[in-house]
């Protein structure tokens, strides 16, 4: 779950929600470029996995570590991998360029997670980028990952709560159209995104990428929240369920392993489907 922008009570409502319903572990992340305001509400609620992303998780560690949760931190070199030991990670999330979203990393997964790995020694290292089928799960464990994580795929379940415009944007979607961008840059203008190629992003290309503020259709209206909250051409939300509007023209976050994308499972279902394929392989 990403809880960078939940309300703290939401957040934890969401964390009981799932132990409700799970006796596995399960992660919540925290990506640091906002303040983690949750933080405290979903240790409260018993979140067993706290993932730290894009800033320096130390304030945050003894916090915690006192609630008895493990912590996971993403790197995206050699470098951060060391220091995220250092600060006491229980695991590494490895992230490499070709994922979806917010991408933090500047280096290829095949070429990242060899040195990350290395550093790490015994610590678990869990791979993220383009990762989107049993066969490219097998890669990154041939590279020394003890665990892959895959985000776009899960989104094209039965289960997400994407909206089901986008899912079938993910579902039509071929190897090649992906870019990394910063085209939707309201709601976070330091980050690139990985998205899948859309009529807004081909227009701003179209126009030379012009900055914020000169931008062809800066500040249309191109969906609504189910409450009515107007979302605005370039902003970083991605379509929910309840959402009305231009759905394609919104941010449509996607690793570059979509084009392997071609059906919409139960989430369970797809899991064990991942994990028997990747081991038969």
């Amino acid at each position: 779950m990403g809880l960078t922008w939940t309300p703290p009570e939401i957040a934890a409502g969401w964390v009981r929600q799932v132990k409700a319903q799970t006796g596995r572990p399960f992660q919540v992340n925290f990506a640091l470029a906002f303040s983690p305001a949750a933080l405290d509400k979903v240790l409260d609620a018993g979140a067993p996995v706290i993932t730290f992303s894009w800033g320096y998780p130390a304030p945050y560690m003894e916090r915690v570590r006192a609630a008895g949760a493990k912590i996971g931190i993403q790197v995206t070199n050699a470098l951060g991998a060391c220091r995220a030991i250092d600060l006491g990670a229980d695991f590494l999330i490895c992230q490499g360029i070709e994922a979806g979203g917010h991408v933090q990393s500047s280096t290829s997964l095949a070429d990242l997670l060899p040195t990350v790995v290395a550093e790490a020694g015994d610590l678990p290292v869990a791979a993220a980028g383009g990762i989107a089928d049993s066969t490219s799960i097998a890669e990154v464990f041939s590279l020394g990952a003890q665990g892959a994580i895959l985000g776009t795929r899960f989104v094209a379940t039965q289960e997400s709560r994407a909206h089901d415009d986008y899912k079938q944007r993910l579902l039509n979607a071929g190897s090649g159209q992906t870019a990394l961008t910063s085209c939707f840059d309201i709601g976070w203008p330091q980050a690139q995104h990985g998205v899948l190629r859309n009529s807004t992003l081909e227009n701003w290309e179209a126009h030379g990428c012009p900055p914020s503020g000169h931008r062809s259709g800066e500040g249309d209206e191109v969906a609504y929240t189910s409450s009515g909250e107007p979302i605005l051409r370039y902003e970083d939300t991605a379509p929910q369920q309840g959402m009305t509007g231009d759905i394609e023209a919104m941010c449509l976050y996607a690793g570059r392993g979509v084009g392997v994308i071609d059906d919409l499972p139960k989430a369970g279902e797809l899991a064990r489907r991942l994990w028997a394929d990747a081991n038969a392989g």
